[in-house]
């Protein structure tokens, strides 16, 4: 990771929220507040849910685009906006300039799923052009700066602009009007940091009163964790991208200078707890989330003892997930419960090898979910890639129990991340 050192920076004041909320009215869903049973149960706490993903373009970022295009002046609108994204900024973006009837380029990489694609084009309609360019956000983003300094259009930034800190700052405003009893902890997802930039704003005005607000990001993202820690903006070198909505190789430096000081803490979680939280909210609840909308839900178990008999309030930041990871995602959750394991087998080649593991080594409930010979031939053995499923997690370590007492010749691959890439 490299460190790159930033001037100081205005904040964003609460005043900049309320007049933020008032641009967005009759424009953006005052979304609902929801008690969730099963959660304050489980933590014995009063859980609820900010339902962002009920938001007109399924998460909160229409709020910070609107805002921000809305106090334009004529000659920037009509030099028009630019912006890249692969996902739900886009949307925003095209919703606002469809409203606001200002001419948008929105730049998204090649890679983007169609879907995404045609999104961006239904809410933005006619006064959006979306160019498809580069295989990264990082090439969409290079681009996207580049037209815009070349045209003179205006660059609406995901995250590191005041007007868009303070747009998804009204979340916190909604919050704290919704809720009987005032919140005693709020948790919200971080990618770029502008969701709890905007939050913080509008809760610095209570003072010592307000509700303490946690971040939340993925171990394979961690950029405002490891920022805040060094103590300067740092830039990280990689990053798992499957939290797409919170994965950034670097935050703002705005949101940085906010978070570091108004955040209580920043937390991680890794990618395959927050599957496992997306696929409880959509079998418990009937919510769909995406993966960074599940984040603050994933951080519970974390914050059992903070929570405990106190009002916390959740935020899903979005439901724009792909139908089509469905299975990516059950398969990240059951290897992060340890209800899924892969080995190589090295197989002894005779007749009747696989029938006896399976009939003498797997246990009654355990399920080869995958199987596949990396290689055949007439050696002694062939070796062979296994998944099992689990009933439960104690029975991995039965399975290798009884594969060490069979003398099975077997290697782990979950624990090795290099051949578990390769071969799985």
């Amino acid at each position: 990771m490299s460190t790159i050192s930033s001037p100081d920076v205005l904040e964003v004041s609460a005043e900049e929220v309320i007049s933020a909320a008032e641009r967005l009215t009759g424009v953006s869903r005052v979304t609902p507040l929801e008690f969730n049973e099963r959660l304050s149960a489980r933590y014995g706490a009063s859980v609820f849910l900010k339902r962002e993903d009920v938001q007109i373009v399924r998460s909160y970022k229409l709020r910070g685009a609107y805002n921000k295009m809305s106090v334009l002046g004529d000659s920037s609108r009509k030099r028009g906006v630019i912006c890249a994204s692969a996902g739900n900024h886009a949307q925003g973006v095209a919703y606002a300039c469809s409203s606001l009837k200002i001419r948008g380029n929105i730049l998204m990489p090649v890679t983007t799923p169609r879907l995404k694609v045609n999104k961006v084009r239904k809410f933005g309609g006619e006064w959006v052009t979306v160019m498809l360019t580069g295989d990264t956000f990082d090439d969409a983003y290079a681009e996207a700066i580049r037209l815009a300094k070349e045209t003179q259009a205006v660059f609406i930034h995901p995250f590191n602009d005041p007007e868009v800190i303070a747009g998804q700052g009204t979340v916190a405003r909604e919050i704290m009007a919704q809720c009987l009893e005032m919140p005693e902890i709020i948790v919200a997802p971080v990618g770029g940091g502008g969701l709890c930039s905007g939050i913080s704003a509008y809760l610095d005005q209570f003072g010592e009163d307000a509700p303490s607000l946690y971040g939340v990001e993925p171990e394979g993202a961690p950029a405002m964790y490891e920022s805040i820690r060094a103590g300067e903006n740092i830039r990280l070198e990689q990053i798992e991208k499957f939290v797409d909505g919170a994965a950034v190789q670097q935050v703002g430096a705005l949101t940085f200078n906010m978070c570091r000081h108004r955040l209580k803490e920043v937390l991680l979680v890794s990618e395959g707890k927050v599957c496992t939280s997306m696929l409880e909210l959509y079998h418990e609840e009937a919510i769909v989330t995406e993966p960074a909308g599940a984040l603050s839900i994933a951080a519970l178990d974390q914050m059992a003892d903070q929570i405990k008999g106190k009002i916390v309030v959740c935020i899903i930041s979005g439901g724009n997930n792909d139908i089509s990871r469905t299975e990516e995602i059950r398969e990240r959750s059951l290897l992060d419960q340890g209800l899924k394991h892969y080995f190589i087998v090295r197989f002894p080649q005779r007749a009747g090898a696989l029938k006896e593991f399976v009939a003498e080594v797997l246990g009654p409930e355990d399920d080869i979910a995958f199987f596949e010979y990396v290689k055949r031939n007439n050696r002694e053995s062939g070796p062979a890639v296994v998944g099992i499923e689990y009933p439960n997690p104690r029975a991995h370590d039965e399975l290798l129990s009884r594969m060490k007492e069979a003398n099975v010749d077997f290697q782990s691959l979950n624990g090795n991340p290099s051949l578990f890439q390769l071969l799985v």
